[in-house]
């Protein structure tokens, strides 16, 4: 593989991780009765639809006598290779194709369907266009080049991918090659260990490394959806190694990996356990209170518990760090357009009777609604080019998938469909109504300008429903390389402002521009909120809660 596809897949890939989104369903079903729509339209309107066939025709003529300036989008990496733009034949046959592509959006946009509707037609066409791009054929001039280079082993490698892929990974591309990493081994290798397990989680204190630390610790929470090693990639991308160098006390929750026995598993229970976790934290460190970072759903989960511990008026959490997270839920994407009433309670019925919904299930609704990046890549990667699966970290996480129960997703859908974090009281765990605006801890929230998982107008409007302090940060990166930003690249930029304008796009015109990583921004605002620096403890845990296995961990290896 060259190497410039080889970087293109891993960029695609680490834009494209698996987001909450696919937790309230896509059903095929849906998608069919969106597919019939758009054949019935068709029939429904035959002047319109002869007028598109026209002008179809007419474009066609344009393409064969050469004359026609269509041409792909110059984001459109699938045609890079110079053979479609400089062979005459393949020239025309990407042309007819644009063509076809542009007149049934065109004919779907001016029929006589509501704006829903539409948008629904634009997805389903999107769905089938894509597979018939003319890259996916063995036609694609890389696949042809390939097939002679090799003397047609690319083409029985190819076969081969295909037909593991069959047996072992449901019929999807493999995104990576998964024995190309080990959890403890390669990844997540920061030196620690558990020093707290229950139920539900795993809490792992990793060992000082610098001879002062801060007083006050910090607490990591991950999503849910995956496992916790994302802040332990690699030493070269280890959030939690660089905490350790700046003199931070770190701690991170591993969640348990839930099965159908964990399936009454709801919020409430997450905040029970996560509790319990900086009930530990204080007693080994001997702080008062910590300071807690949260990702994604691991974000809402930190939130919901501090609404919790400010309805009860404990003061245990100092400040809290908000990673790529979306409070105010409404939904955005896709998926929106498929999403009713009925979907939500048949999703919710779905995984109450199987008793989780599946991570793999997601990912394989996340990679339908993203299909040129998540699965016709690796289409041509794997089975056209006969290429091995990518090895990369960041792929091999985002495969490591985790089930949630099915209580908690149905938590989920309630707040995917009523919002409840926005208004005061409307969200109920561990007994207490939530208010954000009783939450007055100092707020350090960080999204990413690229994001279309958890978008940054959306973690903008959320990071105001807090009633303390807030410090908003904007990478410009998309979902996960936000998170995974350690410093020393010369390509990342953030911004900051003073104050947190009521919009969005305000805010943004106001911003200041920094070169290179937020992290180390962070690293100042967290210091100053982390209290005095200490002799670090020469051994991790205490008498009460002894040191146990070593990280990772037991709770990250199961399946």
């Amino acid at each position: 593989m060259s190497n410039k596809n080889n970087d293109d897949l891993k960029y695609q890939a680490s834009e494209n991780t698996l987001g909450l989104n696919p937790v309230v369903g896509l059903r095929g079903k849906d998608l069919l009765a969106s597919a019939r729509m758009v054949l019935t339209q068709a029939i429904k309107q035959p002047i319109h639809s002869v007028k598109h066939v026209t002008q179809f025709g007419l474009e066609l003529k344009n393409v064969l006598f050469g004359k026609s300036d269509l041409q792909p989008a110059g984001d459109d990496r699938r045609f890079v290779d110079p053979a479609w733009s400089q062979n005459p034949l393949y020239k025309r046959y990407l042309q007819t194709y644009l063509a076809w592509r542009k007149e049934l959006h065109a004919w779907i946009d001016d029929s006589s369907l509501s704006p829903k509707d539409i948008a629904r037609g634009h997805f389903v066409i999107n769905l089938m266009t894509e597979a018939m791009a003319p890259t996916n054929t063995a036609a694609n001039p890389a696949a042809v080049k390939r097939f002679f280079e090799t003397g047609g082993k690319s083409l029985l490698d190819g076969l081969s991918h295909l037909a593991k892929d069959l047996v072992h990974n449901g019929g999807m591309p493999s995104q990576v090659n998964m024995g190309a990493f080990e959890v403890g081994k390669s990844l997540g290798v920061t030196e620690g260990a558990v020093v707290f397990r229950n139920d539900v989680l795993e809490l792992i204190q990793y060992k000082p490394i610098t001879e002062q630390v801060h007083e006050r610790p910090l607490l990591v929470v991950p999503p849910q959806i995956n496992k916790f090693y994302v802040f332990d990639l690699s030493p070269d991308k280890s959030l939690a190694r660089f905490c350790l160098r700046n003199n931070v006390q770190t701690f991170i929750v591993s969640w348990r990996n839930p099965t159908k026995e964990q399936r009454e598993w709801g919020l409430s229970t997450y905040i029970e356990a996560l509790k319990e976790a900086v009930d530990v934290v204080t007693a080994i460190t001997g702080s008062k209170d910590v300071n807690m970072l949260g990702a994604c759903s691991g974000g809402i989960t930190c939130t919901a518990l501090l609404g919790h511990y400010a309805a009860t008026g404990e003061n245990k959490v100092n400040a809290l760090t908000l990673l790529v997270s979306v409070l105010d839920t409404t939904l955005d994407s896709d998926v929106a357009l498929f999403v009713d009433e009925q979907t939500l309670e048949m999703a919710k019925r779905h995984s109450y009777q199987a008793g989780v919904l599946e991570g793999k299930d997601m990912a394989k609704v996340f990679a339908w609604m993203r299909p040129n990046d998540l699965i016709w890549n690796y289409w041509v990667n794997n089975y056209l080019l006969g290429n091995e699966p990518p090895v990369f970290d960041i792929l091999f996480w985002n495969n490591d998938t985790t089930r949630l129960p099915a209580a908690f997703h149905g938590d989920l859908i309630e707040m995917f469909k009523n919002n409840p974090l926005i208004r005061p009281n409307a969200l109920e765990v561990c007994g207490t109504p939530i208010d954000l605006k009783q939450v007055t801890a100092d707020i350090f929230s960080l999204a990413g300008t690229n994001d279309h998982i958890t978008p940054w107008k959306s973690c903008y409007k959320s990071a105001q429903l807090f009633g303390g302090k807030v410090e908003f940060v904007l990478s410009s990166s998309g979902h996960i390389q936000s998170i995974l930003n350690p410093p020393g690249n010369p390509k990342s930029r953030y911004m900051t402002s003073d104050e947190m304008t009521a919009n969005a796009d305000d805010w943004q015109e106001n911003s200041t521009k920094h070169a290179d990583s937020w992290w180390l921004y962070w690293q100042a605002w967290q210091a100053a909120r982390s209290g005095e620096l200490k002799k670090a403890p020469t051994k991790l845990g205490n008498k009460a809660f002894p040191a146990g296995e070593a990280s990772p961990g037991t709770y990250v290896h199961e399946r």
